[in-house]
């Protein structure tokens, strides 16, 4: 199995036009993707989106806006993400930091590094290399949970996070069939095909009967 193979099979049982739009996440490319990127570590993503809502409802439109605010009253209005004083803590640093280190959120699009999002207090592999993806709109593959459990049962296990990722993101059949969608958001498209599928067949790190039928030719 190639990871354009199971790309390819996810995107045969996904109708993934009907539920997403083709990069997945809600406001690729914006600056709410960082701060989605904190807001949604062990949580559910309406819980995130909840969340999200209170901050438009405050009137808070970039980063600046969001490294203003009270730590205090940040953890009121991201409340229903769960972990609120943390996550309000961690958010209102890191605003600060892009804003001290690069000026604003299209600058930081730019120049940022991985290194530099991973010496961020916080931050994890999953959390920086979703804010590269779908923040920064860069070619990286993000591995989350579902990614692990679905490559576990087809057999596949990697020594750590990054080869997992590299792995995925050797997917040149995939370019070749979609030469009009840049390798970033075919990435950002990936992860969204393994998170719909898992949603819709993993329950209790067990897949369904459908999902193992769907699978069975990638084993």
């Amino acid at each position: 199995m190639t990871s354009s193979d199971l790309y390819f099979c996810l995107e045969r049982s996904i109708n993934f036009n009907e539920i997403a739009p083709l990069n997945w996440w809600p406001n690729y490319g914006s600056f709410w993707i960082v701060v989605e990127s904190i807001l949604g570590q062990n949580t559910k993503y309406e819980n995130v989106k909840k969340a999200t809502q209170n901050l438009q409802n405050a009137n808070i439109t970039n980063l600046s806006d969001v490294a203003k605010l009270e730590v205090s009253e940040l953890a009121r209005l991201i409340k229903p993400s769960g972990f609120y004083n943390t996550k309000a803590k961690r958010l209102s640093l890191l605003c600060k930091n892009i804003l001290n280190k690069f000026g604003n959120f299209e600058n930081f699009k730019e120049n940022v590094s991985k290194e530099w999002l991973l010496s961020q207090n916080g931050l994890g592999f999953e959390s920086v290399y979703s804010i590269l993806c779908y923040a920064c709109e860069r070619e990286y593959m993000v591995v989350d949970k579902y990614t692990a459990v679905l490559l576990g049962f087809l057999g596949y296990e990697f020594d750590d996070y990054e080869s997992t990722r590299e792995w995925l993101e050797e997917i040149s059949e995939v370019q070749s069939k979609y030469p009009q969608i840049s390798l970033a958001m075919l990435l950002a498209r990936y992860h969204g095909l393994i998170v719909e599928f898992c949603k819709a067949h993993l329950r209790k790190n067990e897949f369904s009967v459908q999902a193992q039928e769907i699978l069975k030719n990638l084993l």
